[in-house]
């Protein structure tokens, strides 16, 4: 008998393709000299947000399964935790590389002396492991156990790009708090279902 296929077999693909095009469109607009009058500021604040909207959307699977019994999430799950780690790469490359051309020391400087930045770049050093140990292949080596407590850091990720974002910006802090809402709902759902199951 041949093996059923999975259910909804274009969410992956289509979803896939769905995060790239926000990249698309920057490189586009940067390709035809669109990106307005400082490229850098934009392309780092739009690296940043899609960073930080993939992380979001990661920490809410297991809540959307808890709460409405949808089992689609989880499979989308482990696909956008990387693109939040792409685009959280993107976004301090971006700075790194373009704003501050490859000086050491100055990326350095910013990283001990701006809190905002120190934040922002701390969550890209958690999310570097939470990357490298997203295949089977590593849950097997880890063993589940160890790799699901491994992959709680996700929300201090969380927490910590939502206090950097709300850092960064300097009057309209709406943005960031819902963010900060959201991350602070998935955590507290959670929460509660760890002592339920106790």
């Amino acid at each position: 008998m041949p093996p059923r296929p999975s259910p909804q077999p274009w969410l992956k693909p289509g979803v896939f393709a769905g995060a790239l095009v926000p990249l698309a469109v920057m490189i586009g607009l940067a390709a035809t000299n669109m990106l307005g009058a400082d490229p850098v500021a934009l392309a780092l604040n739009q690296f940043g947000y899609l960073a930080l909207t993939f992380l979001a959307a990661t920490l809410l699977c297991t809540p959307a399964k808890i709460l409405l019994g949808w089992t689609w999430p989880i499979r989308l799950r482990r696909m956008l935790g990387l693109f939040a780690f792409f685009y959280a790469a993107l976004h301090f490359l971006t700075y790194a590389v373009v704003d501050q051309s490859l000086n050491v020391g100055a990326v350095i400087t910013d990283i001990t002396k701006r809190n905002f930045i120190l934040v922002g770049f701390l969550a890209l050093v958690l999310m570097v492991p939470l990357a490298l140990t997203s295949t089977n292949k590593m849950v097997r080596r880890l063993g589940f156990p160890r790799w699901k407590r491994l992959h709680r850091l996700t929300y201090i990720v969380g927490c910590l790009g939502a206090i950097h974002f709300y850092w960064r910006v300097k009057a309209d802090i709406r943005e960031p708090v819902v963010f900060a809402g959201v991350i602070g709902a998935a955590l507290a759902i959670r929460l509660v279902e760890a002592l339920y199951h106790r």
